[in-house]
Order: C-alpha cells, then structure tokens, then sequence
C-alpha cells in the first residue's frame, strides 16, 4: 500500500471562544476519493483549507508528501488583476505542465479564454476556477462546492472529468449524486471531529444513524450506571471509609462524562405557513413566447398546472428557465401568447440571488422583512428568537449583519422568510444552493407535505427526482417541453440529459485503452392517441368552457341574499348543481391533463425515433 500524501493529526481550531475543531484527522493517499460531510458551519472548508496549506490549525500536525502538489477550489474564486480568463488559467499552472490543458478545459466549460475577469457572472467565474483548478493535474484536488452555480450539463461534464482523473480528490458537495458517483470514502464531520467510513457516499447515511443511536444507547446506559451507583451511596452497607471515597470519585466522574456528552446538533425545523386553498386549475399558459433581441428564449409554449402538482424546470445556464418561472407566475408578460391565473393564488416567492436580502439587515431584521420581534406562521405570532431556533441560528446572533452570514446561513434567511409567507403556491428558483444535505431532506419532506402546488427551478438531480412528478426541460432554441417525473424519468423519456446551450468542442483526447463506447439509447417505440383519446383531447377543453360559464351563473345567482328566503327550493336546487358542476369540471380538468401529457410524451417518442 502507498503511503499517505496528505496527513492530518489532532487538528484544533477555534474562532474567538468557540472551538470549531477538536481533534480532528484527515488522510489522503494516491487515488483516494474522499467526501467531506458534514453540517453547515460544521467547520468542512476549514479543515480543507488546513490540508490545502492556506491556514493554519491553532494546534495538530500537518504532513504533505515531500514534492506532492496540491490545488483548491475555493467557494468564492478571485479573477481580480487578471486581463482576461486564459491568463487567470494559465497563472495556475507549474514549471512543466502542459498549456494546452488550460484551453482545452476553457472550451469544454464554455468559455473561449478572452473573456474580461470584471465582467464575468458567477457561474462564469466559478468555471473559469475550474479550470484552473484541473489544469495542473496535481497529485491532490481539493474542491469545496464545486458545482455551486454550475448547470446540469457543466456538473455531467464535471463529473465525467474527475472519474477519470489520475488525482486524488477531496470533495465538498450538496450534490448527492455528484458525491454518490465520485466518492469511495467519507469523512464525517461532526462536533469537531472526524470519523471515516471507507464506503462511498451512498453509505454514509445509514451508517451516521448506526454511529448516533450507538450514543443515544451509550448514554441510555451511562444514566442507568450513574442511578445505581447513586442508591448504593444511598442505601448500601458502609464499607472501608477508603472505599466509599473511591465510590464516590468514580460517581463524580461518571456524572461529569454525562454532562459534558455534546449530543449532534439539532435540526432545521420547516413549517410552511398555509394559505386558504387555491382553485383546482393554477396556471394554464397558451401559446406564450418571448424574445429579448435576437434571442428565442420561450416559443410557444402551451401549459396547464393543477392545484397539487410539483414542477420542476431544467435547462442549462441562460437558456430562460428564471424568465419562462417568472411568466408562468405572472411576474412577465409574454410577447405572445397568454397566461391565465387561477383563482384565489397567494405565491410564495424564494428568489436565486437572495437579491431581497439588504446587507445592512440585521439577521433578526432579514427574518421578520425589516421590522419588529415577532413573525406570524399559520396564524401563530411567535418570538423571532424561537423562529431562529428553529433554523440553526443562535439567539445571539439576532443582531449580526447579513452581509457577515455564509452562504449557507445566507440560504437558510430566504428559505425562513420564504415558509413564513402565507402561500398556497411555492415559487423556489435554485433552493438547493448552500443548503447542507440534512436541511435538503427537511426541505424534501416539507415539499412532499406542502398542501399547495411548487414551481422549482434547481441543478440538483438527486432533488428533482425526490420532489417533482413532472419536468420542464429545455429542448433549444426557444423549445420547451414537459415530461412526467423528475430528472432520470425526463433522461428515460428523452434519452439523454440535459444539453449544453451554446458549448465549443473540447479538443480531442487520446482514447483510454480500457474505455468504451457509450452504448446508443434504444430507439423509442413509435405510438399514437387511440380515435377515443384524442376525440376526448379535442372536446374537452369545450366542455371545461361551458362548465365555467354554468358556474359562473349559478355563483351569481346564489350571490343574490334574498335568494334563500324568497325561494329556499331554488337556493338549494342552484348549491347543489354548483357543487356537481365543479366536480365535473375538476374530472374533466384532470382527464384532460392525463391526455394532453400522453400525447406530448408520444410526439417526443416519435420525433427521437425518425
């Protein structure tokens, strides 16, 4: 067995008073793909900038292999001094390392080289680092978050590039299949320490509920070995005075392991405030398009939306996913086309760019919109203390600006403020960004309990597919097209992912002599609506129609309040027509939709098979 490159022993950090590491320890060894997991604030990036070399540790031992070289992504990469993203690349690279990597990887992340560092948006930023990043082709990678701001397509290519690294790699990552396909160890986190499991991702959940009801059991026992020995110095014959004061010291010690035990720490409490139910239909787009210059961003894009349903959208990097979330909504007019709203919507909005977060907002203040110590949810005026508890802040920092939190603190004000908004359709653009993986099952589970309908926009696959039940994606050009499912169902459907938007061909690789073709998708099974199917896809919409007017009269009609005292049998006549009318608009409604998904799942089938 090689020896270690990297060795890390006894690690301690603290920031102020409060200690951030305790003891920690890392090893990497040649080919190694190892995870740091862990929660938010957990102290992961800290320890990686440790084993990178870019601080220090207030004490422990840090050991790099003598010639061993090493790079980090950082989470915020600085282009600054830099006269164009080639230079910033090639600034990278050591005495030896071949310059053609540095264009190579350029291209292959979309990105030709001359662009200017000042002008860059972050996704831009974030590839230009990369690159850098993977040019050198160092014995350690280290890559904290790297597929923050990254589309499906850049994380696919992303994770293509490090399987075939010769590097060893230390990843930090909310991605769950980005960890699940690259990691064969993990290295768990937590209360300052670190524990390894040689196992991939895909194990380290199970195995951190076995190692936490280890403790829960550990402590069980201790508790009861404290009350005995409690009663023995209560009620059990004296002995040698010598050994009673033994007895006692080890009771003493024992209580003081009891107390000082640090349980992990608790959890992200969601609670989305409920609004009055809205109607059955919530949107129903018709034909909507829309250009900004020369650019086709949405083309005739036909949609309707129930009450209930999850929706995700996914597409690569300016390919309009914000713009055509926003029309949807009503937040922008179409060029063309229309966007009907359903009845009673009250939306709930998490913006991407945590753009409604002011700076110089004190975290109490970014909680409650700009005022007061008290926030109402479902009804419930609770404390701004209470509601910071529940998502892992401290009461004492109810006063810190929000221009100081992290990134990951940064996500969990806007998703706080976004649960406490009264809403009965929850609008989330990008909500997985900095959230730590536990947060991410909570969020999971509150979507799958929302009692109203979400409209998400996310890069995450492993969240796609665990919160939607249908997929917009973006087929180019301006063309939309929706799929049952999440994510692996919309890849079955389509037979491929997600693809780049405008992306250069990367320069062509030597073949490795073990790889192998991928195998060509099976050619889809043409099909076609049944003469009954489409006959009810063509008539329906119709029948909805004349539905809507006959409740809109008999709405009117009950409206009149002398109604019920000047005819009672007409009043109760006109209720219950109303109420079979609705029911069989809500049937006809949802019949219509099953149809109309069929049938797009049938032109997409047909049009990959030609």
């Amino acid at each position: 067995m090689a020896p270690p490159l990297l060795t890390l022993q006894d690690i301690h950090l603290s920031f102020g008073v409060t200690p951030l590491l305790t003891g920690a320890e890392l090893m990497v060894s040649p080919g190694d793909r190892v995870c740091l997991v862990g929660r938010n604030g957990s102290g992961k990036s800290s320890l990686m900038k440790i084993a990178a070399g870019l601080i220090e540790a207030d004490s422990g031992e840090r050991f790099i292999h003598p010639g061993a070289t090493v790079r980090y992504l950082p989470q915020e990469p600085d282009l600054s001094g830099f006269a164009s993203v080639l230079a910033y690349v090639e600034a990278g690279l050591a005495p030896g390392d071949d310059p053609w990597r540095a264009g190579m990887l350029l291209e292959a992340l979309g990105l030709d080289g001359s662009e200017d560092p000042a002008r860059m948006s972050g996704g831009e930023a974030r590839r230009a680092a990369l690159a850098r990043t993977l040019a050198p082709e160092p014995d350690i990678l280290f890559l904290d978050e790297p597929t923050n701001h990254l589309d499906l397509p850049a994380i696919e290519w992303l994770e293509d590039e490090l399987s075939r690294t010769r590097s060893a790699l230390v990843l930090i990552s909310h991605d769950r299949r980005f960890l699940e396909s690259l990691s064969r160890a993990t290295v768990w986190l937590d209360r300052g320490t670190a524990r390894r499991l040689e196992k991939g991702f895909a194990h380290f959940e199970d195995w951190r509920d076995e190692v936490l009801a280890a403790e829960e059991l550990e402590q069980h026992k201790l508790a009861r070995q404290i009350a005995r020995e409690e009663d023995w110095i209560r009620y059990g014959v004296t002995a040698r005075r010598k050994r009673n004061v033994r007895r006692v010291g080890e009771l003493k010690a024992l209580k003081e392991r009891y107390r000082s035990y640090s349980g992990p720490q608790g959890s992200v409490n969601l609670e989305a405030s409920d609004a009055e139910q809205s109607g059955k239909l919530i949107v129903e787009a018709s034909g909507i398009s829309k250009r900004f210059g020369e650019r086709n961003v949405v083309d005739d894009f036909s949609m309707r939306i129930l009450r209930g349903e999850r929706i995700g959208l996914v597409g690569p990097n300016g390919a309009g996913k914000t713009t055509l979330l926003n029309m949807l909504v009503g937040n922008l007019e179409p060029d063309s086309g229309s966007v009907r709203l359903g009845m009673g919507l009250e939306i709930a909005q998490l913006d991407q760019k945590r753009a409604r977060l002011k700076p110089e907002w004190t975290l109490a203040e970014a909680l409650t919109g700009g005022g007061g110590d008290r926030i109402e949810i479902n009804g419930q005026t609770r404390h701004i203390a209470a509601w910071m508890k529940d998502f892992l802040f401290r009461p004492e920092q109810a006063r810190t600006p929000v221009h100081v939190l992290s990134g990951g603190e940064r996500a969990r004000v806007m998703l706080a403020r976004a649960l406490a908004l009264p809403g009965n359709v929850m609008v989330l653009d990008e909500p997985t960004n900095d959230l730590d993986l536990e947060t991410l099952d909570l969020l999971q589970d509150l979507l799958a309990d929302y009692a109203g309908t979400v409209l998400l926009v996310s890069h995450d696959r492993d969240f796609l597919d665990r919160t939607v039940s249908r997929t917009i994606a973006y087929e180019g050009d301006g063309r939309w097209q929706a799929y049952a499912g999440g994510y692996s169902d919309m890849m079955a459907q389509r037979g491929a992912g997600v693809q780049a938007r405008s992306v250069k061909p990367a320069a062509p690789k030597p073949a490795s002599p073990t790889s192998r073709p991928a195998p060509a998708p099976a050619a889809p099974s043409r099909a076609k609506l049944s003469f009954k199917d489409k006959h009810a896809l063509e008539t329906l919409p119709g029948e909805i129609d004349a539905l809507n007017d006959t409740i809109a009269g008999l709405e009117a009609e009950l409206a009149d309040p002398s109604l019920f005292s000047r005819n009672p049998a007409r009043f109760n006549a006109a209720s219950e027509a109303l109420a079979i009318a609705i029911s069989a608009r809500e049937e006809k409604e949802e019949r219509w939709l099953e149809l109309e998904m069929l049938r797009e799942e049938i032109e997409a089938s047909n049009a990959r098979g030609q």
